[in-house]
């Protein structure tokens, strides 16, 4: 029976052929660990309730049922000795544009509207899942505490929740925890990113997809570059040469045949292009703890400038993300905009024409410009404030002056105020970052109370320290 036998030769050399595929592939080991998985349970839902507290999480049926799709189809095929039966896998979308995603013990995952958005298909999106969901069935959070001093399991949610999410506000929810334990002993190292990246493509392969999108994905969020690469970088640093080994990795798995869309990519991304634009992260957590509107936007009132107290002689220090920390009156309170943040005390602040705007107190950000001199990009920023207010002129010229430990020019101008309509004093103080970029704080008052807010003005520079 020749048809027999060319079958069975044709089913062994099958046989053979996926022994020798998956004898090639990486073998992964779990590390050590000294928690349960229960433990890892029970730490993830409490960090899960701080993200609620701390993030704009999304509770929206239409994004969480897509992302849930994607993250039900990987779990599936997450490999048997890397199933735990106590996990239960969530899959959030958090509003915040930057490319991010992030995943807790137990299994809770997070994914930023702006993976979504900048994807170019879902495979893309499947393959930064798939990353993620890595570490939690490696039970990376807790193994890498198993190398900490013992704490009460209670405690060390925060500072886990704060080294897995990173960044700004990852520090931000590491600071409130009840334990002393560095943030950055936490982070995940370079071996447990590496063993992420080779389980991801395991898991994808398995599940249909192609484990080529994880490698490409990463490579366009490493080169994005303003604000979406250096917050995932910085929470998933690169083992060198993860596009190559993971490209590696791919030639080497039996991609099953894909199921297509799980549910709808294009509807997806056609749906979140209908809402508000997503706020950065750092703008969302400040609002939300601010107690402000997604948007950053503070109410319709108007100043009211004849109740504002004088600057507080006790001051209060912020950490402004990764840029600079600064310490401000007390009774001044902190309102961030898309590029800046704005102290102000209470009566000082408000929206006129739709517009937000401050009769006492200091802006503080940053200027895109094509200058190469500071001078010429004070200038810049000068002209452009003269533009929403056209009294405004400069009696003098420039001075010399410290900011952060750098050079830099201060100002003084006069302008007449839209809101009052009397007489107000700006100071202007400018230095340029290595990038290029013009760093400015601006420090407003009535004239007639500039000798107290130049003091405090003066003050809130001098503590500006930047973090790079």
């Amino acid at each position: 029976m020749p048809g027999a036998r060319s079958r069975v030769a044709s089913l062994v050399a099958v046989v053979a052929v996926s022994a020798a595929v998956a004898a090639a592939q990486t073998r992964i080991v779990a590390p050590k660990n000294k928690y349960s998985p229960a433990d890892d349970v029970k730490l993830g839902q409490e960090a899960a309730r701080q993200v609620e507290q701390q993030l704009p999480v999304m509770h929206d049926s239409q994004v969480n049922g897509y992302l849930a799709r994607i993250g039900e189809r990987l779990v599936a095929n997450i490999p048997p000795e890397f199933q735990h039966p106590e996990f239960h896998y969530t899959f959030t979308g958090v509003n915040v544009r930057e490319i991010n995603a992030f995943a807790l013990p137990g299994g809770p995952m997070f994914i930023n509207r702006g993976m979504i958005e900048k994807a170019r298909n879902e495979g893309e999106i499947a393959g930064v899942m798939a990353h993620e969901l890595s570490h939690v069935a490696l039970r990376h959070g807790t193994a890498q505490q198993t190398k900490a001093t013992p704490y009460a399991i209670g405690q060390v949610a925060g500072q886990i929740l704060g080294s897995i999410v990173g960044g700004g506000w990852g520090q931000v929810i590491s600071a409130g925890s009840q334990v002393g334990i560095g943030a950055a002993f936490l982070r995940y190292p370079r071996e447990y990113e590496k063993q992420a990246d080779i389980l991801g493509t395991h898991i994808m392969a398995a599940a249909g997809y192609d484990p080529r999108d994880m490698a490409n994905v990463f490579k366009t969020i490493q080169q994005e570059g303003g604000s979406g690469a250096p917050e995932w970088m910085s929470d998933h640093p690169d083992p060198g040469n993860r596009y190559e080994y993971i490209l590696q990795e791919a030639q080497m798995l039996d991609v099953r045949p894909g199921q297509g869309d799980a549910g709808g990519f294009q509807s997806a991304r056609a749906y979140l292009s209908r809402l508000p634009p997503a706020p950065s992260t750092e703008e969302a957590t400040k609002n939300r703890r601010a107690g402000r509107t997604p948007s950053g936007e503070v109410s319709n009132r108007r100043p009211e400038p004849a109740n504002v107290p004088l600057p507080d002689t006790h001051l209060t220090s912020y950490n402004e993300g990764n840029l600079f920390r600064v310490s401000v009156p007390s009774n001044w309170q902190e309102l961030p905009g898309s590029n800046s943040v704005t102290f102000a005390p209470e009566g000082a602040y408000g929206s006129v024409n739709g517009s937000s705007t401050f009769t006492h107190g200091m802006e503080i950000g940053i200027a895109r410009n094509e200058s190469h001199d500071a001078r010429t990009a004070t200038d810049e920023l000068i002209q452009a404030l003269r533009q929403s207010n056209p009294r405004l002129s400069q009696p003098s010229g420039y001075q010399r002056a410290s900011i952060g430990g750098r050079q830099g020019l201060h100002s003084v101008l006069s302008n007449v105020s839209d809101v009052t309509g009397g007489a107000e004093t700006i100071e202007v103080y400018t230095t340029q970052l290595d990038d290029g970029t013009l760093f400015y704080a601006l420090g407003v008052s009535p004239r007639d109370q500039y000798g107290s807010y130049s003091r405090a003005f003066s003050s809130v520079v001098n503590s500006i320290h930047f973090s790079r």
